[in-house]
């Protein structure tokens, strides 16, 4: 029954269906939306459930599910993109810069070290800018989906917690046929320190 015969339905009064000649009268059967529904129902409740029951049966997730943030401290720069790209403002990041020592009367480089790394999982949006933002592929997508916790300061992740979760971070996927890959450049080598000097 279309829309325009159900609105037809709803302004034809009784007083108006006694003046109308017997052709014009439409019949009105009553509790047929009510046996639908129900044919509806009985069919659902007939098939087999599909639903899984969580704590006794786990599902396994999809390959590039998104789980949780894992972190690879010795990629990571402390350069802070991902917590500047961060809608949410959920990633805390610490550094110092240290000193190396110098080699052969060059100056000394300074470079950052991680102090702490954590990610406020009560506030994460699992929106993935962080991990597309990295520079240096410090940030992965884990698979781990069960990190819940009686305390909502509890979701709170320090970074101990974030690389143990690396181990669940699925290998990249191939590249298609005739693809190139990422350019990677050669490390440069230290120059030979001068004898006798």
């Amino acid at each position: 029954m279309s829309v325009a015969e159900n609105r037809v339905d709803e302004l034809v009064t009784r007083e108006e269906i006694k003046t109308l000649s017997p052709g014009e009268a439409k019949r009105t059967t009553y509790g047929i939306g009510l046996i639908k529904g129900l044919g509806i129902t009985l069919r659902h409740m007939l098939k087999p459930a599909i639903t899984i029951q969580y704590p006794d049966v786990v599902d396994e997730l999809p390959a590039r599910s998104r789980g949780v943030i894992a972190l690879k401290q010795e990629n990571c720069t402390v350069c802070m993109l991902c917590a500047r790209e961060c809608p949410d403002w959920c990633i805390y990041i610490e550094g110092h810069k240290e000193a190396r020592e110098s080699v052969a009367g060059k100056r000394a480089k300074k470079f950052n070290v991680l102090d702490r790394f954590a990610i406020d999982y009560a506030l994460c949006m699992y929106c993935g800018i962080c991990v597309e933002v990295c520079p240096y592929d410090a940030l992965f997508w884990g698979q781990e989906d069960n990190y819940s916790e009686h305390d909502v300061v509890g979701l709170t992740h320090e970074m101990d917690k974030l690389s143990q979760w690396m181990y669940n971070v699925p290998p990249p996927v191939e590249l298609e046929l005739g693809a190139m890959g990422p350019e990677v450049k050669p490390l440069p080598t230290a120059a030979p320190a001068k004898e006798g000097s």
